[in-house]
C-alpha cells in the first residue's frame, strides 16, 4: 500500500508543453506514471509524444477521469491553475513552482481550505510524491528510490529527500512513499498530514522525517508523533551548521529568537520519542537499526 497515490492514480500535466513540464512529465510517464494528458491553454488539441494536450483541466478531466494533477507552471500563473484543478474536482494537486508571492500562497491554500475540502495540494516549491514502482509525480529521480517498503519518508527539503531514498536503498531497504513537502512558509500538505497518513499504512513500518530550520513545523510534529504515532520515527534536522543571524535562501528558514533552530527542533524530537540523526548517513543508519528490532 502507499500514501496518496498508487498504480491506480492518473495524471494530468499542467503545463506539459512548457520545457519543465514536458521533460519530467515524460520522466514520469517513462518511470511507469499513468499520465494521461497535458493542460495548456490554447494548444488543446495537440499531443506531446502521444499525451494529449487539452485546453482546460475540466476538458481533460472529463476525458480520461484523470484524479491527480501536476502544477508545472510559472509563478504567476501557478495559483490559477492549482484552484483550477479543484475546481474540476482534482483530488490530489502537487505543484512543484517555486517563487510563488507568499500572500498568492496563502491566499490559495485559504480558498482550496474554504471551497474545495476535498482537494489535497502538496507544495508548492516541492519535489513532488513518489511511490516506488507505482507512481512519480514531480521532479524525484526514480532511480533511486526501492520499492517495497517498509519505511515510510516525508521531507521538507528537495535535496535530502533524494538523499534519503539513496540512503536507504544502499542498504536495501524499500520505501512505501516518499513525501516532499516543501519549504515554503504555507505548504499545503504538512508533517502531521504525512505521519497520520503513514500511522494508518498497513505498509509502512517506520517513519523518516526530515526537517530543516525556521518556522515550527517540525515542533508542531514532534508533538502529533508523542501523542498519535504508535510506528517508530528517525528524524533529521538540515541547517544545524547554519550560521546565526545569516539570511537563509529557503523561504521558510526564519528564525525568531531560540524558535526554530535545529537544536530546539532536534530536543523537541527527542523528547517526543524520535530517534534524531547528527547527519543523512546517519538517519539512514538509525533507520536500519530500528527495523532489526520490529
Amino acid at each position: 500500500m502507499s500514501i496518496f497515490v498508487d498504480e491506480r492514480t492518473k495524471v494530468i500535466v499542467q503545463g506539459l508543453t512548457g520545457g519543465q513540464g514536458r521533460f519530467h512529465g515524460l520522466r514520469n510517464r517513462d518511470y511507469g506514471t499513468q499520465v494521461v494528458a497535458g493542460v495548456t491553454p490554447g494548444k488543446g488539441g495537440q499531443d506531446v509524444e502521444g499525451i494529449p494536450v487539452f485546453d482546460t483541466v475540466a476538458d481533460a478531466v472529463a476525458a480520461t477521469g484523470a484524479n491527480a494533477s501536476f502544477v508545472s507552471v510559472p509563478p504567476k500563473m501557478a495559483s490559477g491553475a492549482v484552484l483550477e484543478a479543484a475546481t474540476a474536482g482534482i483530488p490530489f494537486i502537487v505543484c512543484i513552482t517555486e517563487g510563488i508571492p507568499m500572500h498568492d500562497e496563502a491566499r490559495t491554500f485559504n480558498l482550496l481550505k474554504r471551497d474545495h475540502a476535498e482537494s489535497r495540494l502538496l507544495g508548492p516549491n516541492c519535489p513532488g510524491v513518489i511511490s516506488p514502482g507505482k507512481c512519480n509525480i514531480g521532479i524525484t529521480a526514480g532511480e533511486i528510490a526501492l520499492p517495497g517498503g517498509p519505511v515510510g519518508i516525508v521531507s521538507r527539503s528537495g535535496t535530502l529527500t533524494y538523499q534519503a531514498l539513496y540512503e536507504l536503498k544502499q542498504m536495501g531497504i524499500g520505501v512505501t512513499t516518499c513525501v516532499g513537502i516543501g519549504g515554503d512558509p504555507v505548504p499545503g500538505t504538512n508533517f502531521i498530514d504525512c505521519l497520520s497518513a503513514f500511522e494508518a499504512d498497513p505498509d509502512t513500518s517506520a517513519v523518516i522525517m526530515i526537517g530543516e530550520i525556521g518556522g515550527e513545523e517540525e515542533e508542531k510534529a514532534a508533538a502529533f508523533i508523542a501523542d498519535h504515532m504508535s510506528k517508530p520515527v528517525v528524524a533529521y534536522i538540515a541547517g544545524v551548521t547554519a550560521p546565526p543571524g545569516k539570511k537563509m535562501g529557503h523561504a521558510g528558514a526564519i528564525i525568531s529568537g531560540s524558535k526554530g533552530t535545529a537544536q530546539a527542533k532536534m530536543e523537541a524530537l527527542g523528547a517526543a520519542g524520535a530517534r534524531v540523526g547528527q547527519n543523512p548517513t546517519e538517519t539512514g543508519l538509525l533507520m536500519a537499526e530500528v527495523l532489526a528490532t520490529l
